[in-house]
């Protein structure tokens, strides 16, 4: 077996090198020390419910908000002082469209290649490639105010890749879409990494995370509070997960307390459901519990044992729902 460590990142492997960020609305800390390394060419996932700071935190390494504390470098460029520089090497795909609806598919998309310094000839012929990969091209002469909103959602893609940007940040891409349109962007947002893109991708979709990201941080009113790959964070919280649902939801507390003595390891509880979540190191543990809750006089409606979910990897770590938050404040 191989025992040779694995060497430490260095500035040229790393595309985002985040340290310490904080950012205060007044008040309210928004962000709270957020450290982040997303490595070249990876799938980054920053997971969090409504509220927990991701697209402030974005928002920041993105230059479009100043950073109150700590340092970010992209591509080994820093934000704060080098924000023009720092543009020149992302592209960005906000929560909502920022195409313009008086205007066509193909005029968006030839009005900012312009805007970003293309030549007449090379913005239409970008803007037409771009419109064949994301398969507008029937769309192309219609106006957005006609568009699906799946369709925006894959036009400001297309927008942010104008530039070919190294590095390109996706905020929520898929909110609001319906299961087939959010299949198309996975796929599409998987391509760009095939063809070498780095992407920097905030959502709280659990699945989308456990689909797309390498890596995933969770962030939770505005803090870091566990980083791995999907499997990694699984099994933190327990190679097995025991689900349970009592029949009387008032005997919950009761059979925390069993479950606790048996493993000698709270479980998370859904009280208002009569549920509960159980991590287990082993699962033959799980016959265990169940003679306990027997033994204790009580009953159980279902019962199943499997792989926990990144859904119970966020409550175990949060103590809540990834959905339970306020709006995003930025």
């Amino acid at each position: 077996m191989n025992t040779t460590p694995t060497p430490p990142l260095t500035a040229t492997d790393l595309a985002v090198d985040a340290s310490g960020l904080v950012k205060d609305f007044g008040s309210f800390r928004a962000v709270d020390g957020i450290d982040l390394q997303v490595r070249r060419g990876e799938v980054f996932g920053v997971l969090g419910p409504n509220g927990a700071g991701k697209t402030t935190m974005l928002s920041m390494l993105a230059t479009l908000l100043p950073i109150d504390g700590g340092s970010a470098r992209i591509f080994g460029v820093d934000v704060a002082s080098s924000p023009h520089q720092v543009r020149q090497l992302v592209g960005v795909t906000g929560q909502y469209a920022s195409v313009d609806e008086n205007l066509t598919a193909f005029e968006n998309l030839y009005l900012f290649g312009r805007l970003l310094g293309l030549p007449k000839a090379k913005a239409k012929s970008t803007g037409s490639d771009l419109l064949d990969r994301f398969d507008l091209t029937d769309a192309a002469d219609r106006r957005i105010s006609n568009f699906s909103g799946g369709m925006r959602r894959r036009l400001d893609l297309a927008a942010s890749l104008i530039a070919r940007p190294p590095l390109t940040f996706l905020d929520e891409p898929t909110t609001g879409l319906d299961p087939r349109t959010r299949g198309q962007m996975w796929d599409t947002i998987r391509e760009l990494v095939a063809q070498g893109s780095t992407i920097l991708l905030t959502t709280q979709y659990l699945d989308e995370a456990d689909q797309l990201a390498d890596r995933i941080a969770v962030i939770d009113r505005g803090r870091k509070v566990a980083e791995g790959t999907a499997d990694e964070l699984k099994a933190s919280v327990g190679n097995s997960t025991l689900q349970l649902r009592l029949e009387d939801r008032d005997d919950t507390t009761r059979a925390a307390a069993v479950v606790a003595r048996v493993l000698g390891e709270h479980p998370v509880l859904t009280p208002e459901s009569g549920g509960l979540n159980i991590a287990l190191a082993d699962a033959n543990r799980a016959a265990d519990v169940l003679i306990a809750l027997r033994e204790s006089a009580i009953s159980i409606s279902t019962a199943a044992v499997q792989q926990p979910t990144l859904d119970e990897v966020f409550l175990a770590i949060t103590g809540h729902h990834s959905d339970n938050e306020t709006e995003e404040v930025a």
